[in-house]
């Protein structure tokens, strides 16, 4: 046994919670150390040890992460000096493997959480929770310049977090949180969310990949950027689960290459091998019209439940279920006529669509208006729920950042 002079641990406050289908750590930005409390290194070396990474096992065993980039995340938030918000939401997704941490883009399912913590924990005044009912939470996601509306239950004026609303990909049924995402595809403020909503001007592009092939793409930037593809042109029927395309070290390889090169036709980046810094956007995802399947769980999906299938990655994986804001994204999309999307359910105006993902379905809904001969989207709406997992401490060594 070695003993030394080695640095203690530290503890910070923090609270562990699931929100949607994904899971992370919350922590209020006054109790971080003061060298973690802005922007830089020292913040990223932190929440990088806080959860785990980088773990060459990719298991993140030595910390708080779960190996999946659903559970590898954390969230800084602080009462807003925003006019007309009440709290502003930092969100980082964790590199698993490596020393990264990208802030390039929002969690959706993590929004769901976003409301309770808020005001759970004195971020939100005292004289707008109600005592029973509903506390509308107006949340400044600040990676990407947009707001979000939570609409928080309420019960003997704390919030409710058990209910027996289900959400697919999750276990058991918890309480319902709608969410607003305001403008999501209009130009942010200070993050990089912001720009056209078809930053090519089309609905649908030939996205040529050297060495890969020439793709029909939808690239969108609506919730989070997002690249379109048709399951079929991939070789796919859109019912896949995980292990089809996980389980295919080619199959992966192909899709970043696919989503490097949508990301410098999006602007996002200048070239290809930028993408390796940005990771957690723009996300891929390729789609299919409705036919039966069963999803992981289990539970058979049929065909007349749903205006069409969905599959996308995040953070190189097939995701298990959908990320929050790619669901925004398809929201909007099948919205808008001759997008992929809108095309796979049918074709047409509508304004909402529900749609299969490998855990099940989900309803997305959007607002969206034809102006001067350009969409417009004011909105878009879906459910989610959230409950608080563990709080207290999370302890770290004192030297770690």
């Amino acid at each position: 046994m070695t003993v030394g002079n080695f640095a203690p641990q530290i503890r910070i406050r923090a609270t562990y919670m699931r929100g949607g289908t994904s899971k992370g750590v919350f922590f209020r930005l006054e109790d971080l150390p003061e060298a973690a409390r802005r922007p830089g290194a020292a913040r990223d070396r932190l929440l990088l040890r806080v959860i785990g990474s980088p773990d060459p096992y990719g298991k993140q065993t030595d910390g708080m992460g779960g190996a999946t980039s659903s559970t590898s995340k954390a969230v800084i938030l602080s009462a807003s000096e925003r006019p007309g918000h009440d709290v502003d939401y930092l969100f980082g997704q964790v590199a698993i493997d490596k020393a990264f941490v990208d802030w390039s883009g929002n969690c959706g399912n993590l929004s769901a959480a976003v409301g309770p913590f808020a005001i759970a924990n004195g971020l939100v005044p005292a004289d707008r929770i109600p005592r029973d009912g509903i506390c509308t939470v107006r949340v400044w996601q600040a990676n990407i310049g947009k707001t979000i509306v939570a609409h928080v239950p309420i019960t003997n004026g704390a919030v409710q977090e058990t209910g027996d609303f289900e959400l697919d990909g999750v276990t058991f049924p918890a309480a319902e949180v709608p969410l607003e995402f305001m403008d999501p595809a209009e130009e942010g403020g200070e993050g990089e969310g912001g720009g056209a909503m078809f930053p090519t001007g089309n609905v649908v592009d030939t996205l040529d990949v050297p060495g890969i092939g020439s793709f029909d793409a939808t690239l969108i930037n609506a919730g989070i950027p997002t690249i379109f593809l048709n399951a079929r042109d991939l070789g796919y029927a859109g019912t896949e689960l995980q292990p089809a395309v996980n389980g295919d070290q080619a199959a992966l390889a192909r899709f970043e290459a696919i989503r490097a090169g949508g990301a410098v036709k999006m602007g996002l980046i200048r070239e290809v091998a930028d993408a390796a810094t940005r990771q957690h956007t723009p996300k891929i995802a390729f789609v299919a019209p409705p036919q039966d399947y069963i999803a992981s769980s289990g539970k058979p999906v049929q065909a007349a439940d749903v205006d069409l299938l969905v599959r996308a990655l995040s953070m190189g994986q097939l995701h298990h279920a959908m990320m929050g804001t790619a669901a925004v994204a398809i929201g909007v999309a099948a919205a808008i006529p001759g997008t992929l999307v809108n095309l796979a359910a049918g074709g047409g105006e509508r304004t909402s669509v529900r749609f299969g993902h490998p855990s099940g379905t989900l309803r997305v809904g959007a607002e969206a208006v034809q102006v001067g001969g350009q969409w417009t989207v004011t909105k878009a709406l879906m459910s989610r729920s959230a409950r608080v997992l563990m709080e207290g401490f999370v302890r770290v060594p004192g030297d770690c950042f």
